[in-house]
Parts: C-alpha cells; sequence; structure tokens
C-alpha cells in the first residue's frame, strides 16, 4: 500500500485530493498544519508521497520541507496559491520534486503524483527496505537501523536470495543451490555456518531471518519488527 501525507489547513481541499486519490488505490494520511505533518511523518515509517500546501497556520509549507529533507529525500509536491516564479524557484531550490499552483485540476494532481511515484519506483528498483533492513543491491551495500553493516560477497548473496524470496521456507538444498550453484558439492551445513554469521552482523534484524525445523529458513519480516531500533 502506497502511503501519501496531504498537508493542508483547508478541510475541503484535503477530501477533494483524497476522494480523488482513493480512486487510485493510494492511502490518504491528513495534516491540518506544518506541525502535524512533521509529527506524522517522524511517527510513520512509511510515508511514500507527501502533497504540501505553503500558507498554513503555526508552520508554513516551506519549513515543513527544510525539516524533512534533513531526514528523508520522499517526493514532495508543493501545492500552493503562490503562483510567483520566484515562490517556485524557492520550491526547487529547497528540494520539491514537483510544484502545482491553484485551484488545479484533482485529476491532473493524480497523473503528476502516479508519474513521480513511478519515477520514483524505478530509480529506487535496486533498492530493498524491509521493516529496518535496507539493501542496496547496484552500491552493494547493507544498513540495519540506518547504520552501515559489512557483509561479505557469500553473506550479501545468501541475505538478497532470502529476501527475494521473502515468505518462502527455503530448504538448504534449494539454497545451496540457488546462492552456491549447482556445481557445488560441499556439505549443506555451509548454509547454518553463513547463517549464523549473517544474523550475527544484522543485529536487531536477524530475528527477520526464521528457522523452519526440518527444512531450512524462511525471510519475514511482521508488523511488530519494526518497532526495535
Amino acid at each position: 500500500m502506497i502511503n501519501i501525507l496531504v498537508v493542508d489547513d483547508e478541510e475541503r481541499m484535503r477530501k477533494i485530493i483524497k476522494d480523488f486519490l482513493k480512486i487510485q488505490g493510494y492511502n490518504v494520511i491528513e495534516a491540518e498544519n506544518g506541525e502535524k505533518a512533521i509529527e506524522i511523518f517522524s511517527s510513520q515509517k512509511s510515508i511514500d508521497l507527501i502533497l504540501l500546501d505553503i500558507m498554513m497556520p503555526k508552520m508554513n509549507g516551506w519549513e515543513v520541507c527544510k525539516y524533512i529533507r534533513k531526514f528523508s529525500n520522499v517526493p514532495i509536491i508543493m501545492l500552493t496559491a503562490l503562483d510567483g516564479e520566484a515562490d517556485e524557484l524557492t520550491g526547487f531550490k529547497l528540494g520539491i520534486d514537483e510544484y502545482i499552483s491553484k485551484p488545479f485540476s484533482p485529476k491532473i494532481l493524480v497523473a503528476r503524483v502516479n508519474a513521480i511515484l513511478k519515477r520514483t519506483n524505478s530509480q529506487n528498483s535496486n533498492v530493498q527496505k524491509l521493516g529496518e533492513l535496507e539493501i542496496n543491491k547496484e552500491a552493494h551495500t547493507v544498513t540495519v537501523c540506518g547504520k552501515p553493516v559489512e557483509l561479505s560477497f557469500k553473506e550479501f548473496e545468501l541475505l538478497t536470495y532470502m529476501t527475494e524470496n521473502k515468505g518462502i521456507a527455503l530448504s538448504r538444498d534449494k539454497i545451496l543451490n540457488n546462492v552456491w550453484n549447482y556445481d557445488y558439492f560441499g556439505d549443506v551445513r555451509t548454509i547454518d555456518t553463513h547463517v549464523k554469521k549473517l544474523r550475527s552482523k544484522l543485529l536487531e534484524c536477524s530475528r527477520y531471518i526464521k528457522t523452519i525445523r526440518g527444512i531450512g529458513y524462511k525471510f519475514e519480516v511482521s508488523s511488530d519488527d519494526d518497532e526495535n531500533c
């Protein structure tokens, strides 16, 4: 489920946007001012895009954008009645992805949202985020709770194979054949050795690797696994 945070002090505007986005299957979270937006963003672990008004009480859109860009590159679309070139340039300097002036067509807004999410997903196709574990296959890097973890080449291959088959019970023979290749004639117990080492390096995320008695292992992240960093 893709989560979109809509930040606007006008309840009517939030409802219009929400109704159109829900038709597309998006989950919409609402915030009536900048302070509430930051509170939601800080507590939610999976905001995929933000629709952000500029003129709001308590904290305006510029301030919200500055705060979020300290911690995240989540796509931000500015929605505003300010249509001057200077305001638009300010938005792009702060790192927004799109600038839409009010009044706007809700259908055009949805089209812009779809396009940005498609582009973002394409750019992130080599990045897996599972709970507090993030794997960048192109850069060959792994982080746990935002901290880098050093893995050997084979440990990295083992981890990515398991995550790409998350939720599936994988036998030791199947892991051996896919990670070590079919021409490997070693003992299947090498799987247990590598899993043990991998768990020790994944720290808090080691619990994602479940032992399936009599079979092998399964990579699984439950809703309760995101709160332990």
